[in-house]
């Protein structure tokens, strides 16, 4: 097995992180990858089980690639500003290949996510979180940071002295480059939002940059739709419900 902590009061828990894991039951994620929150030294912890990789990523999460879960906790390292704070990560390995992997930390309380306002049109005070969320992106990217999947169930949300704290989590698809002002808009592609809320958002961020508004407006309805148009193309040969 292989592990990095960033505290060492935590390396009994990494050590025996499948039975801890195995044994919460207070379960926040079951899907492709599964989440837990644990209490651990007098602390709040989440604990993501990613999903056992085939054979082909078993090779290549050994030899050539990290894992999900190290790149998740050396990513969080780098921005530990704009994420939920880091304890470690764990692998174990079965035959000389990757078998399961493990990334922890703290639990961030959140009030919710940047989908609820996007979804509900009543939300309140929902332009005054939009205008916060572009301030917040721009601060993102002014320190090199592109998150590769920022989508709306990745972007948390806290209400704090009368404005809004923001964390961004699955972290293990993650860029850190200078980029420039199309690339900072078409950041915003995924986030699957009305017309009239990315242009908000995107207006907001125009202003930041000095950016040309109408252009910023344009890169993000155009990316967006784009990617709104592959992913209901992969829906549709899927037999599955296409959403505008």
């Amino acid at each position: 097995m292989k592990y990095e902590v960033s505290n060492s009061k935590y390396i009994g828990l990494l050590t025996e992180i499948k039975t801890s894991f195995s044994k919460a039951t207070q379960s926040m994620y079951e899907g492709r990858n599964s989440l837990k929150i644990i209490q651990y030294a007098d602390t709040d912890l989440v604990i993501k089980s990613f999903k056992i990789p085939h054979i082909i990523n078993k090779v290549a999460y050994t030899f050539f690639r990290d894992s999900k879960a190290k790149k998740s906790y050396i990513h969080s390292m780098k921005m530990l500003e704009f994420t939920p704070e880091p304890i470690g990560y764990m692998e174990y390995f079965k035959f000389g290949l990757l078998a399961q992997s493990y990334y922890v930390c703290k639990e961030y309380k959140y009030d919710f996510t940047i989908r609820e306002p996007l979804v509900d049109v009543h939300f309140e005070h929902r332009n005054e979180v939009f205008k916060a969320f572009a301030r917040f992106t721009y601060l993102l990217h002014n320190y090199n940071i592109e998150h590769l999947d920022y989508s709306p169930g990745n972007i948390l949300i806290k209400e704090q002295d009368g404005g809004y704290e923001f964390k961004v989590i699955d972290v293990n698809r993650m860029r850190f480059r200078q980029l420039n002002p199309v690339e900072r808009i078409e950041n915003f592609s995924k986030l699957w939002a009305r017309n009239e809320d990315l242009k908000m958002i995107a207006t907001e961020y125009a202003t930041l940059i000095e950016m040309d508004k109408d252009e910023a407006i344009d890169i993000a309805l155009k990316t967006s739709q784009r990617h709104k148009d592959k992913k209901n193309l992969k829906k549709r040969l899927k037999g599955k419900k296409v959403v505008d």
